[in-house]
């Protein structure tokens, strides 16, 4: 039992989703323009540097790798240097960033060099892909973070 004037109101659930809905939807539509846009680039980067057939995918190999490097870079900046607007990091982060890299098409790249019989070099862009992407995003925010150490003193 509460005390007069103190009984919890209750919030229906309905009210409840549409106010989730509300917070979300800006999340949303930024994430979605921000893939669109990162996509769009992606897909122009692959139009200029096409694959040859059997072909090691240096396009996708590079995407991803300068992709995660820009990512280490935009995660020093906003949680070290600024704080960024809430839908900032929706945006460029998850939309821009996500949509830029393609570690789908990476997969496939493996699969149709495996395919085209040639396994050692699906192998080596399986490992270099995944090595380059770690040490680029590792060495991207160290660098950024050096930087801006040296910047303050």
């Amino acid at each position: 039992m509460t005390a007069p004037g103190t009984e919890s109101i209750r919030v229906r659930p309905a009210a409840r989703r549409r106010s989730a809905w509300r917070t979300q939807a800006p999340v949303v539509a930024v994430v979605a323009l921000g893939g669109a846009l990162g996509a769009s680039g992606r897909y122009a980067l692959t139009l200029a540097w096409p694959t040859p057939t059997g072909g090691f995918p240096w396009a996708t190999f590079w995407t991803n790798v300068g992709g995660c490097a820009v990512i280490g870079v935009f995660m020093v900046l906003i949680t070290d240097v600024w704080a960024a607007h809430r839908l900032v990091r929706p945006f460029f982060g998850t939309g821009v960033l996500g949509g830029f890299t393609t570690f789908s098409t990476w997969a496939v790249d493996v699969r149709r060099l495996t395919d085209a019989g040639r396994p050692g070099a699906g192998l080596a862009c399986l490992a270099a892909t995944l090595l380059g992407a770690l040490a680029a995003v590792w060495l991207a925010s160290a660098a950024a973070r050096r930087a801006l150490t040296g910047r303050r003193r």
